[in-house]
């Protein structure tokens, strides 16, 4: 696979900045650290960054993951005219990309401070935009075994509305209820598709 790199645009709302996702760099510690201590991220996430060596090592794994080719975490930043640095605002991920797959799947969260202004949906429907044309038949990487990318899957609690709000504005329509399998999955959970 080829190196692939990306930074994506979401535009502005009538309430809200518009988004810029880049993939996750060592500058971004501090404010991953922040979110941390969030504990309604926690509660619906397997988000485990207790300090900044836990964001470091995050950020680490995060860029690993561009480098294998087969996990795309982007941190969601709100910009400002003329604010080239932003604020993090969340996170969004595209994982379980592997060659002559026609299936991934899409994650995200949002920080605190970003919540309510409609963040996440932008975001996921940026990446999904992403996915499709990167690695769907056609793409820059889609021209694999079995025509690239055809379906997106995202998942999460059944307790999390909020979510799955996200999931529907991002055209993710419900297609199962998952039952819990702990430790990993303690709690039942929504599967939402898309296919392109």
């Amino acid at each position: 696979m080829n190196e692939i790199t990306a930074r994506l645009t979401a535009a502005a709302t009538p309430s809200a900045s518009p988004l810029v996702l880049r993939p996750w760099s060592p500058e971004d510690v501090p404010a991953l650290a922040g979110c941390g201590e969030d504990a309604e991220l926690r509660r619906h996430t397997t988000f485990a960054v207790n300090d900044e060596a836990d964001a470091a090592r995050w950020i680490r794994d995060s860029e690993r993951g561009w480098q294998d080719g087969n996990r795309f975490a982007f941190a969601v930043l709100e910009v400002e005219e003329g604010d080239g640095a932003g604020q993090l605002a969340g996170h969004v991920v595209l994982k379980g990309v592997t060659p002559g797959s026609s299936t991934a799947e899409v994650g995200y969260w949002t920080a605190a401070r970003a919540r309510g202004r409609g963040v996440a949906p932008r975001a996921v429907a940026a990446v999904t935009e992403w996915a499709f044309a990167t690695f769907g038949e056609g793409g820059v990487e889609g021209a694999v075994e079995g025509g690239g990318l055809k379906t997106l899957e995202l998942l999460h609690q059944v307790d999390n509305v909020n979510s799955c709000r996200v999931a529907e504005k991002s055209g993710y329509a419900l297609r199962a209820i998952l039952p819990a399998s702990p430790p990993a999955y303690p709690h039942d959970g929504h599967l939402h598709v898309l296919e392109r």
